[in-house]
């Protein structure tokens, strides 16, 4: 007999984040909050100079260009243009990579 094994979804959110970093390094919550918010602020400005933000061991995040394009909004069968735009790319590190392979086996 087979057994379905149903796994819970669990996402971080930036306060759990705080909660275990200022846990772990025994700081106050409002220095790691600030710490993160301003990490955060300068890998947004880099990326919108089209910069790339390369974390090793983690991976790297640079932006792309989604060229226009045409399609049929399913709902109402019109015809819409979609302009060109940014968006993100991640590129996790061989580390990382190697990493989740060996958590699923």
């Amino acid at each position: 007999m087979s057994r379905t094994v149903i796994l819970k979804t669990y996402n971080m959110l930036k306060k759990d984040l705080v909660n275990q970093v200022s846990t772990e390094l025994s700081l106050q919550k409002q220095d790691v909050t600030m710490a993160l918010n301003i990490l955060l602020a300068t890998m947004s400005n880099a990326l919108a100079e089209n910069r790339r933000v390369e974390i090793r061991g983690f991976g790297s995040i640079s932006t792309r260009k989604r060229g226009s394009r045409c399609t049929k909004n399913p709902k109402t069968g019109m015809i819409m243009d979609i302009p060109e735009r940014k968006t993100l790319h991640f590129t996790m590190s061989k580390s990382l990579k190697e990493a989740l392979i060996n958590e699923t086996e």
